[in-house]
This record gives structure tokens, sequence and C-alpha cells, in this order.
């Protein structure tokens, strides 16, 4: 059993830049002259085997500023960039895209939030660029701090704005609510309630066979469809998990509960059945916990993660385990006192239980 424990809450505000006819070229130029400094940068590290920050500035940085119309400060967010890709593997050469993201701090690019326009450097000098987004990313860029990386998606001008958010301290809470993750119900309380997969799994299935029919068909009509359904599958999942993470972070809040999960680390190691690969490989249950935590630590709601061994095979009542428990995927049956009930709920009681078990702030309440 483990307390989520996020300290200093940081999230990205998504901004989408209004560039002119003009300012646009010159950002995509800017993404394309830095990214290719940084494919430069990584084949000096390469060679030469140096992967840290410092010594790579050291290495690079006046070559860089003599090749490439750069600023400054560019190009330490560009050494940086090749840096932080080498932290995760130096033993193969990293590649950039020519439009990848790029890295901005106070130094080249200012916010000014009450006119909703950035100042920001490019390869044809300053530019003024208006921008939109919702009330809630215009509250967090309150908070803005540190980098905010320009992005090109789908032909539009992004910036991800790192953004420091307030957190209340830790409620006190009176019981808590277990929750069961999973692919036929994606999640299932302690108190009965839960959200069916069956809308997910079926818009999972039609983009599925969607794609499947395009791909062999092969033609340019095909590929052009192809292309505009992409990541339809994934924005509708994330869609879903914002709705379920928000409705069950309320639930918790409004009854003055903490929150207990199953800790699922290597879940996709887990063997499973070839015909259900796809629909446990799209169950997203790492994006579901992750917004859960965040919207937790936002209310002040605590959040415990459980050893998840057995929760779906133990009996709530007389604590029996055994596999037999477990009649069919949605029925559970104790061999030993007749307990019965849904099979996810009852996960979810024995989730509940550990948290209370092993939580001293909680151990003597039951809800």
């Amino acid at each position: 059993m483990k307390l989520c424990d996020t300290p200093g809450m940081k999230l990205a505000a998504q901004i989408k830049l209004l560039p002119t006819p003009e300012q646009a070229p010159a950002l995509r130029h800017t993404l394309e002259v830095a990214n290719t400094a940084c494919h430069y940068i990584r084949q000096q590290a390469w060679e030469s085997q140096t992967f840290r920050q410092f010594p790579l500035h050291q290495l690079t940085d006046s070559a860089v500023k003599e090749m490439f119309a750069l600023t400054a400060q560019v190009i330490v967010r560009c050494i940086s960039k090749v840096a932080d890709a080498y932290k995760l593997d130096n033993k193969n050469k990293r590649t950039f895209k020519l439009h990848g993201a790029i890295a901005y701090d106070g130094r080249i690019l200012t916010w000014h939030t009450d006119k909703k326009m950035v100042s920001i450097w490019t390869v044809a000098g300053r530019a003024s660029i208006p921008f939109t987004c919702g009330k809630r990313q215009l509250e967090l860029l309150q908070g803005q701090r540190g980098e905010s990386d320009l992005c090109l998606v789908k032909g539009k001008f992004y910036l991800f704005a790192v953004c420091d958010v307030e957190t209340p301290k830790p409620m006190d809470v009176e019981g808590v609510l277990g929750i069961d993750l999973g692919v036929i119900q994606i999640a299932a309380t302690s108190d009965g309630g839960g959200f069916s997969g069956g809308a997910v799994e079926d818009h999972r299935r039609k983009f599925a066979h969607r794609r499947r029919n395009l791909q062999r068909n092969g033609s340019k009509s095909a590929k052009r469809k192809l292309k505009k359904i992409s990541g339809v599958q994934s924005r509708f999942q994330k869609i879903t998990n914002h709705r379920m993470s928000k409705i069950l972070v309320q639930i918790a809040y409004d009854t003055h509960r903490a929150m207990a999960l199953e800790d699922l680390g290597g879940i996709r190691e887990a063997p499973v059945r070839r015909k259900q690969r796809a629909r446990l490989a799209h169950g997203s249950f790492f994006q579901l916990r992750s917004f859960i935590a965040y919207k937790a630590e936002r209310r002040g709601v605590p959040l415990i993660f459980v050893d998840p061994a057995y929760t779906s095979q133990t009996c709530p009542a007389c604590g029996g385990v055994d596999r037999a428990n477990r009649k069919r995927q949605s029925v559970f049956l104790c061999t030993a006192c007749n307990f019965s009930g849904h099979a996810d709920t009852v996960a979810s009681l024995n989730i509940r239980d550990r948290a209370i078990v092993h939580w001293p702030m909680v151990s003597s309440l039951r809800a």
C-alpha cells in the first residue's frame, strides 16, 4: 500500500496560437532550423560519447552559433533537448523530427495573458502572436512557470505551458471509496456504482474495422480518410477517462472519503488471451489513474494505492480466498460462506478494506 504523493503539482496548459499568414511560416522555419541544429548536436554527442548537458554545451555551442541562425538561448534549449533525449538511452543514436517540439523559456517567450498575446522569438525576429484557449486554460496560465513547448500539430501551432497549481491540504476523511479498474467494467466502486466499458469497446471495434478496411484498400482516398480519422479513438478514450475521473473524485469529495485504487504497475506484462490483447491495450488504465490522481489532489482528496493480489478472489465477508469464488467474469460466490455479488463490486470492497486496514488515519473507519 502506498499513498499518492505529488509535491508541487504542475499541469500543462494547451494554448492554440493564431499566427498571421506571415507569422506561420516563420514559426515553421524556426522549428525546422532548431531541429536541424538538434540533429547536428546529437551527431557530435554520439561521436564523442558526450551526453551530459554542460560538457555537450562546451563541445557544440560555438559551432552551432556559426552554422545556424539561432539566438544563444534557443541553442541552450536545443542542447538541453539532445541531452535529455540521451538520458533515456545513450546506447542508440537519437533522432529528431524536422517539426518536433522545441522548448522556450522566459528569455525567448513572454506571456501577456491580459491581452491573450505571446511575444515569441522566431528566426524572422520577435513576433507578437494572439492565442485562444478556454477559461480553465487561462486560469492555469496565471501560474505559468518555467518552459513552454512550441508544437506543430496537424498544421496548427500550440504552446504547452508548464503551470504551478495550488492544491489544498488533504481533507479530513470519514471513510474510503474503493475503486476497481477493469476492461468490461471500466470502474466499479465500493458503493455499488460503476462505468461500463461497452461504449468504449464499441467505438474501438468500429474504428479498428474501418482502419483495417481502408488499409486493405490502399487507394489515395483511403489514405486521406485514414489520416482524417487518426487519433479519433484515443481522443474518445481520453474524454471518457476525464469524465469518469471527474465523477469519481466528486463522489469521494462530497462524501468526505479518501480514494483507493489497485497499484496496477506491470499490467501490460500480464498474460492474456489473444482475443483480449487489443482490448487490454486500449484500456488506458494508466491514463485513467493519472487523471484520478491529479483531480483528487486538486480537490484535497487523499489517494491510496493497494496491492491488487487476489482482490477479485477474496470474500469481503469471511476473508476466504479461493479461485473458485469467481464463478464468471461478473459473478462472485464465496464457496465458504455463500456471500455473493458482482465480481467487480466485490473487488472494490476488498480494495477499500485493504486501504482502511493499512492506512492509520482511517484504520478505525468503515464506510
